[in-house]
């Protein structure tokens, strides 16, 4: 449900209608819009029936939100959701570039690659320090010195860092060092860890599952939000289908779908969708014609030498030149790069 209310509602009449609504064991969320205050309910609405909301002071009306996603529905939130990361606003007019290497290797090759990705345009250093992997032999991650590394870098060079957490319990540590917390296609639907992140005040960018509907990936959201944070960025990233010339099928319609169903920012990872470098340059190119918000590109300076994805990663000399082309799309479309 979603309460409106009066314009000129004081706050005391604002405190009295949240006292009732908890009275009632809902949990009430307050959103201050430009023009209207409005409560979104969160609960069985039922309990609200012996008293009727629109007979307190300071309600206009109470309107149900008929999607299984409350908080994060446009009926919720009609503006468009801007998640500030240091001063780097993601869902906004302006796009937002994340670029690095898919794992944290090298301190000094970090540093290096993050110098590089700036001076192209990107504003936002992506690493994993904690790389969730197929199989049990493969490179898991350096861990905490690996996000001693990406503090490192971004140090040095002045870009947020964005890197994702695989356990709960890695947190602190997370809290320390990132700037926003990655949760990966494979955990999209690890509820306690979605529970985790969303009892902190720290951006969350949502990755789709590899098989996640789109009301699955949205319901996946909800539970960060009811959970306290509102600082969600979604992010497509591809989907298992049974085409094999790609490592998955990058699904651009859900852009358009995402924004129309929900006020939050959507990311595109052209190279996890596609997994071949010579695929991500036209990828990239259409998600921002489609609408993204932003997109997240794998670069390394020796993608031979990667411990991981070295086959999707662009050079820096080819990233600086896809920015370029992307800046002119960009603009086509009424957006800034």
């Amino acid at each position: 449900m979603i309460i409106v209310l009066k314009p000129g509602t004081t706050d005391r009449e604002k405190e009295h209608i949240l006292e009732k609504i908890k009275e009632a064991g809902l949990t009430p969320n307050i959103l201050e819009g430009q023009e209207r205050t409005v409560i979104a309910v969160i609960g069985d609405e039922r309990a609200l029936q012996k008293q009727p909301i629109t007979a307190l002071p300071g309600v206009e009306k109470a309107l149900p939100i008929l999607s299984p996603y409350k908080l994060v529905s446009r009926e919720f939130k009609k503006e468009n959701t801007v998640v500030d990361v240091n001063g780097v606003k993601v869902g906004g007019n302006k796009m937002v570039l994340m670029a690095g290497p898919c794992s944290v290797e090298k301190k000094d090759l970090l540093t290096s690659i993050a110098e590089d990705i700036k001076v192209a345009g990107a504003q936002i250093l992506r690493g994993g320090a904690f790389k969730p992997r197929t199989s049990p032999y493969s490179f898991q991650g350096l861990g905490e010195e690996g996000l001693e590394y990406l503090s490192e870098a971004r140090k040095k060079t002045g870009l947020p860092i964005i890197t994702e957490i695989m356990d709960p319990r890695d947190m602190p540590m997370m809290m320390k060092h990132a700037d926003i917390i990655q949760i990966g296609a494979r955990n999209m639907q690890n509820f306690r860890l979605l529970a985790e992140v969303g009892a902190h005040n720290k951006p969350v960018m949502l990755k789709r599952g590899l098989s996640a509907t789109i009301k699955e990936f949205l319901l996946s959201a909800e539970y960060i939000m009811s959970a306290g944070n509102a600082q969600v960025i979604l992010c497509e990233r591809g989907i298992r289908t049974f085409e094999t010339q790609t490592r998955n099928t990058l699904d651009l319609s859900a852009i358009p779908v995402i924004k129309q169903l929900t006020h939050l920012p959507v990311i595109v990872d052209p190279s996890h969708a596609v997994g071949k470098t010579y695929l991500v340059a036209p990828m990239a190119r259409a998600a921002v014609a489609a609408g993204a918000d932003g997109l997240m590109i794998e670069v390394h300076s020796f993608p031979e030498e990667a411990y991981c994805d070295g086959d999707q990663a662009l050079l820096p000399k080819d990233f600086k030149t896809l920015v370029a082309e992307l800046r002119l799309i960009a603009k086509a479309v009424g957006r800034e790069l």
